[in-house]
């Protein structure tokens, strides 16, 4: 099994942040976000993206595998 560190919900989190969180690469993420798949806040006039908690949570809970023994 996989550990990851704990999630919080109502943190901000860096791209690279997310990405580690998510297990995946940079790359990856971006095309999360590209395709709306990651929901994430960008403010405007302001390149930088925000990325919740609760969306990484999101993410994980809609891509978990079942494992049936």
């Amino acid at each position: 099994m996989i550990r990851r560190t704990p999630v919080d919900p109502d943190t901000i989190y860096s791209r690279e942040e997310a990405a580690e969180m998510l297990g995946i690469s940079i790359s990856t993420l971006k095309r999360l976000i590209a395709s709306g798949e990651l929901e994430v806040s960008r403010p405007p006039s302001i390149r930088r993206i925000f990325i919740k908690g609760s969306s990484i949570l999101d993410m994980l809970e809609r891509t978990r595998i079942e494992v049936v023994a």
